[in-house]
C-alpha cells in the first residue's frame, strides 16, 4: 500500500487536492509564474509545471479529478457475497480449523470469484470495508485466576532465577570474565 491511511486518500483530501489544482488553473489564467503559484499553494514547482502543461492542452477540465487510479476487483455486491462466505467459516471451505488467515481469504477469493489478490491486497480490501484484525483470546474454560496469580508469585521467581551474577564480571567482550 502506498499511503499510511490504508491504500489511498480520503474523500475530503481528494476534494482538497482537486480544489488546489483548480485554483492553480485560475492563477494560470491570470498569468502568474509557476514558482509563485507553488509557493502560495504550498506545493512543489514540478507539480505546478505538470498542471500547467495539462491545463494548456485541455483547459481546466484536465485538472479535474479522474477518480481512483484503479477500481477494486470486487464490487460492493461481490464483497457482500464474500462476507457471507466468511461467515460460514474456514471448515466449510475445506480448512482443518476455524482460523481465517489472509492467505486463506486470498485463496477463497480466487476460488469463489476467480479474481487474483495478493495477501496485502486482501488485507486492504477487508480494511476498506471495515474489517479489522482480531486475535482470539485463548483461555481455558477451567482456568482459575487465583491459582495462576499464586503460581506467578511463588513458583515463577524460583524458575526464573536471579537477575545478577554471583561474582563480579567484566564488560569487555574479549576478557573471559564476560563469557
Amino acid at each position: 500500500m502506498r499511503y499510511a491511511q490504508g491504500g489511498g486518500l480520503t474523500d475530503e483530501r481528494c476534494a482538497f487536492r482537486e480544489q488546489l489544482r483548480l485554483e492553480a488553473a485560475e492563477r494560470f489564467r491570470q498569468g502568474d509564474e509557476n514558482a509563485v503559484i507553488a509557493h502560495d499553494l504550498r506545493v512543489g514547482v514540478r507539480s505546478v509545471q505538470r498542471w500547467r502543461k495539462a491545463w494548456s492542452h485541455d483547459g481546466p477540465r484536465a485538472l479535474a479529478s479522474k477518480g481512483p487510479a484503479s477500481l477494486p476487483l470486487l464490487s460492493d455486491e461481490l464483497f457482500a457475497v464474500l462476507e457471507r462466505e466468511l461467515a460460514k467459516g474456514p471448515v466449510a471451505h475445506g480448512w482443518p480449523d476455524q482460523t481465517w488467515t489472509l492467505s486463506r481469504i486470498k485463496t477463497l477469493i480466487g476460488r469463489r470469484f476467480h479474481r487474483s489478490y495478493t495477501v496485502q491486497g486482501a488485507a486492504a480490501l477487508l480494511k476498506r470495508h471495515g474489517w479489522s484484525r482480531q486475535v482470539p483470546a485463548r483461555r481455558a474454560v477451567e482456568r482459575d485466576e487465583n491459582v495462576v496469580a499464586g503460581w506467578m508469585k511463588e513458583t515463577w521467581p524460583q524458575v526464573e532465577g536471579a537477575w545478577r551474577r554471583s561474582t563480579p564480571g567484566s564488560s569487555s567482550r574479549t576478557k573471559p570474565d564476560s563469557r
